[in-house]
C-alpha cells in the first residue's frame, strides 16, 4: 500500500515465552562460576553431551509464533489503510486536521488532543484545532511560554543531535522532554539517524520538576499528566505544523505506536500539503472574484439595497452591480458566466465592466443594454454563453428633473432577462415572481432579442434579484426551489420587510439553513434587494 513500509516491527505479544526463557538463562548464557572441575559441573557436561541437539522451540510452536507475527502485521497494515483512507475522505483543511487528531489519538492511545497549523513559508493559513479541547482550553495552553510548549519547540526547531554524544547511546531512551530524530520511525533494531529532533515526550507532566511552572499549572488545571508531540512536514512545503496528543495519567506511546503514528502522519502530512496549496489556490480566486464585484453598495434616494454573495470553491462566475445612473435612476444587475476557475471569473469580469459602461450610455432601455452584451460575448468569448438581467429603476416621484419641474408619476422599473430567474417581489400585498418573457442566455443564439418588463414597484416593497445557485443550492429540483423561495419570502416577518438586509437574512437562513460559506457545495450564490420607500 502506497505511504506504508513492509518492514514493520515484531508485535510484542508475538514473541515466544520460550525463547524468552531460554535467552534470560544464566546457564545457557554465561560460564559457571567456581571452579571448572567441580562434580556439578561435570555432571552438567556429562548430560550436554550425551543428549541429542535438539531445537529449543518446535516446529509446530515456530509455526504458531509465525502466524502470530503475521497477524500482528496485517492487523496494522488493516489498520493503517482504513485511517488513510478515512483521510483520504476529507475535502478541506478543517476536516483532515480533524481527522488527523482522532487517528493519532487512536494510535498513540490518547483522548485528546490538538494540532497547530503554521506553515513554514509563511503564507498561512495559521490555525489550532483541538481535540476534546474547547477554545477556553486552548486558549489555557497558548498562555504557556513558548520555549516550554513541546508543539512550538517542534515549530522553532530543535538543534540537530549530536550523533557523537555518548550520554544517549540508546535511541529509544527518552529521559525528560525524549527526543527523536529527523526521518522515518525507527524499526526493529531500533537505529535512529542523526537530524533535528522530531519528536517530543513528556511523560511524566506533574513529577518532572524542571518544566516550566506554567506548563504544569496549566496541565493540572486541564487535567492531563503526559504529552507526545510530532511535526507534519512534507515536501516541497517543509514543515507545515505541528501535532500533540494529551495523556489523562503519566504515559507515552510504545515503541510499536510510535512506528505506526510515524507512518501515519507521514501520509497525512502529504495530504495536508496538498489541501493546503488548494486551499491557498481558492482563497486567491476568491479574493480575486470579490475584488471584481462592487466593495460597497451605493446610495440613492429612495431606495435602500442589501446584498448577500458568496463564492464556490472552484470559484464560480456569478456577480452583481448596483451603479447610480445619470438623474437619481438606478441600475439593478445580476448574471452568471458558463463555467468555473479563473478563466470563468476572469470572464465575469469583464462581462460585469461592459454592461456598466453600456447602462450609462443606454440604461433606460434593458433590451438594448442586454443586446449589446451579447453582441460583445459573440464576438469576444464565443466559446462562453451566460444569463443575466437588467433592471432600469426610474427616479423618485417627486424628484426634481431637468428644467426644475418635479416628477408627478409614480415610480417605474423596467427590466429584461436573458435566460437568468425571474425576480421576486415582496410586499404588504403581494408576494409574487415578476412575469418575464422567457428568453435564451446570452451567445446562445446568433442574435438575442427579448422584449422588457414595465412594474411600478409601491412604497415598501421589496425587489430581489438572485443567481441560480441560491435554488440549487437546495438540492431540489427547480420546481420545488423556487417555491421554496417564495415561501421563505413571503414568511419575512412585518417588522423586518422594511429592512433589507433583515430579509436577505431571512430568505439566507430559510434557504440555506448550513450558511452562505457551506464548503459542501460548489455552487456560487447571489442576492440582492432593494427596499423602495414610501
Amino acid at each position: 500500500m502506497a505511504g506504508i513500509e513492509p518492514a514493520l516491527p515484531a508485535p510484542a505479544h508475538t514473541v515466544d515465552p520460550r525463547v524468552a526463557k531460554t535467552a534470560a538463562d544464566p546457564v545457557a548464557d554465561t560460564p559457571s562460576e567456581g571452579l571448572s572441575g567441580s562434580p556439578a559441573d561435570a555432571s552438567r557436561g556429562t548430560a550436554r553431551d550425551s543428549a541429542s541437539p535438539a531445537p529449543d522451540v518446535s516446529a509446530v510452536d515456530q509455526l504458531a509464533a509465525v502466524q502470530d507475527r503475521l497477524a500482528g502485521w496485517i492487523s496494522d497494515l488493516s489498520t493503517l489503510h482504513d485511517l488513510t483512507e478515512q483521510l483520504a475522505r476529507t475535502r478541506t483543511l478543517g476536516e483532515a486536521l480533524h481527522e488527523l487528531l482522532r487517528a493519532g489519538a487512536s494510535l498513540v492511545g490518547a483522548r485528546r488532543g490538538l494540532v497547530v497549523l503554521a506553515p513554514s513559508d509563511g503564507l498561512g493559513p495559521e490555525t489550532t484545532v483541538g481535540l476534546g479541547l474547547g477554545h477556553a482550553e486552548i486558549g489555557h495552553i497558548e498562555t504557556i511560554p513558548r520555549r516550554a510548549l513541546s508543539y512550538a519547540r517542534i515549530l522553532d526547531g530543535l538543534p540537530e543531535q549530536d550523533p557523537g554524544d555518548d550520554a544517549r547511546t540508546d535511541p529509544l531512551d527518552d529521559t525528560r522532554h525524549g527526543t527523536r530524530g529527523e526521518g522515518r520511525a525507527p524499526g526493529p533494531g531500533g537505529d535512529a539517524p542523526a537530524g533535528p529532533c522530531t519528536e517530543i515526550a513528556e511523560p511524566d507532566i506533574p513529577g518532572e520538576k524542571d518544566l516550566d511552572p506554567r506548563l504544569r499549572e496549566v496541565a493540572a488545571r486541564l487535567g492531563y499528566a503526559a504529552s507526545y508531540a510530532v511535526p507534519l512536514s512534507a515536501e516541497p512545503l517543509g514543515r507545515t505544523g505541528a501535532a500533540v496528543w494529551l495523556y489523562d495519567e503519566p504515559a507515552e506511546p510504545t515503541e510499536r505506536q510510535r512506528h505506526l503514528v510515524g507512518l501515519y502522519r507521514a501520509h497525512a502530512a502529504e495530504h495536508l500539503a496538498r489541501l493546503l496549496e488548494l486551499h491557498r489556490s481558492r482563497q486567491a480566486l476568491r479574493t480575486l472574484h470579490t475584488e471584481l464585484l462592487p466593495q460597497r453598495l451605493p446610495r440613492i434616494p429612495g431606495v435602500r439595497l442589501a446584498v448577500r454573495h458568496s463564492t464556490g470553491p472552484r470559484g464560480g462566475g456569478d456577480w452583481y452591480d448596483a451603479l447610480p445612473l445619470p438623474d437619481g435612476a438606478l441600475g439593478l444587475a445580476v448574471g452568471s458566466v458558463t463555467g468555473s476557475g479563473p478563466s470563468a471569473v476572469a470572464a465575469m469580469g469583464r462581462l460585469r465592466a461592459s454592461l456598466r459602461a453600456y447602462a450609462v450610455m443606454e440604461g433606460e432601455d434593458p433590451v438594448a443594454v442586454l443586446s449589446d452584451l451579447e453582441l460583445l460575448l459573440r464576438l469576444t468569448e464565443p466559446a462562453r454563453s451566460a444569463t443575466a438581467l437588467f433592471a432600469f429603476t426610474e427616479p423618485p416621484p417627486g424628484t426634481v428633473m431637468p428644467g426644475g419641474i418635479a416628477d408627478p408619476f409614480p415610480r417605474k422599473l423596467v427590466l429584461a432577462g436573458a435566460g437568468h430567474c425571474p425576480p421576486l417581489i415582496l410586499g404588504a400585498l403581494r408576494t409574487e415572481f415578476v412575469e418575464t418573457s422567457l428568453s435564451a442566455p446570452l451567445g446562445m443564439l446568433a442574435c438575442w432579442e427579448a422584449p422588457s418588463v414595465e412594474i411600478e414597484p409601491a412604497g415598501g416593497e421589496t425587489l430581489l434579484l438572485y443567481s441560480d445557485g441560491l435554488l440549487h443550492r437546495t438540492g431540489e429540483p427547480m420546481d420545488r426551489a423556487f417555491t421554496r423561495l417564495h415561501a421563505a419570502a413571503a414568511g419575512v416577518p412585518p417588522a423586518s420587510r422594511h429592512d433589507p438586509e433583515a430579509v436577505v437574512d431571512h430568505i439566507v437562513r430559510t434557504m440555506l439553513p448550513q450558511g452562505l460559506d457551506d464548503p459542501s457545495s460548489e455552487e456560487d450564490v447571489v442576492l440582492l434587494a432593494a427596499y423602495f420607500e414610501g
